[in-house]
């Protein structure tokens, strides 16, 4: 057995702190839920002739994507390029170096915030270069489909999905795994989470949100809003009080948009009573040891801790609308919850 072989066939574990939640451990991968999607891509591209053993992978994150393509590109005998910005935390930066990853760090953004910066230096890099090759995670189809073996895993399981609770980056985890469980469960309501300051659903950007994981400064052509029911956004205080409520009420340690699904997943399944809410948590905690586990940055950065108990988020109509807080949207009239 290989190390990649080991990726997938994730623990389903049912939460004990609300009924009928039900969470799908990504974050039990090796090196979290984007490993299916490294493996998945690069496999794919290595029998459609688009890469071998002289080619170099090259990407654009500073989070578990490249630590994924790292691994598996590693695995495979690749030279692996990863293009990074400051706000990448400690463990990543030395998780990728010891994998023996190239780690290339922009030092200013763009318009379009720091993902800008990266893609323009990702372009330049295969303008000189033509061995490398580009992922493209958020415009690569194949991100979707590498979801479809996660999607089979929760179907393999005989329990009716009435609800998938899933964050949005890419956009590929949600949209790859809603598309197959869809096509077992048509009613399956699609609930997305957010973070405020992403522009995926029309917020205005904040280059300066503190979440990481999920949201974005760009718009991903993998997130298929037409199978889209709903979309939660959280602030910086709220993502990080869910994460430590995670740990604290299921002892599960990750990362910001795993806590941010379990707030939301928590929420439709109290407000659904009886109805069946899985829900995907991606990131495992080691990466936020030193920020949404350090006392010291909530500090620094005027975070508050906020109780789930009784609190209640805002329905918009507008995305456009400034929020400061936890609010919705449903996009597909009264097919939401």
């Amino acid at each position: 057995m290989k190390s990649i072989d080991i990726i997938g066939n994730t623990p389903l574990l049912r939460l004990t702190s609300t009924d009928h939640v039900y969470a799908k451990l990504e974050c039990n991968n090796p090196y979290g839920m984007k490993d299916r999607v490294a493996k998945h891509m690069l496999l794919k591209a290595k029998k459609a002739g688009l890469i071998n053993s002289e080619s170099t992978i090259v990407e654009t994150s500073s989070g578990t994507f490249a630590q994924a393509l790292a691994f598996v590109g590693r695995s495979m005998g690749l030279k692996v390029h990863l293009v990074v910005d400051p706000r990448i935390d400690k463990m990543t930066l030395r998780k990728l170096k010891a994998l023996g990853a190239t780690v290339d760090m922009v030092e200013k953004m763009t318009e379009e915030g720091w993902q800008g910066a990266r893609v323009k230096r990702v372009k330049a890099l295969l303008a000189k270069d033509k061995n490398m090759y580009w992922t493209h995670q958020y415009y690569n189809v194949e991100n979707k489909e590498a979801y479809t073996s996660l999607a089979n895993e929760l179907l393999d399981e005989n329990t009716s999905i009435d609800y998938l609770v899933a964050s949005v980056g890419s956009g590929g985890s949600l949209s790859g795994t809603a598309k197959r469980i869809k096509e077992i469960y048509p009613k399956c309501k699609i609930i997305a989470v957010d973070a405020i300051g992403s522009v995926i659903f029309g917020q205005e950007h904040n280059p300066k949100r503190l979440q990481s994981g999920l949201g974005n400064g760009l718009h991903p052509s993998n997130v298929d809003h037409d199978l889209i029911d709903e979309v939660h956004w959280l602030s910086d205080s709220e993502a990080y009080s869910a994460t430590l409520d995670l740990v604290n009420k299921e002892q599960i340690f990750a990362g910001n948009s795993s806590g941010s699904v379990y707030w939301v997943s928590r929420w439709i399944a109290n407000h659904n009573k009886g109805k069946n809410v899985f829900c995907i948590f991606p990131d495992r905690g080691d990466r936020y040891f030193d920020t949404v586990y350090n006392p010291e940055f909530w500090e620094l950065n005027k975070l508050n801790k906020i109780d789930f108990k009784g609190l209640i988020p805002t329905e918009i109509n507008n995305s456009r609308k400034e929020i400061t807080d936890w609010s919705f949207k449903k996009l597909r009239g009264d097919k939401a919850s």
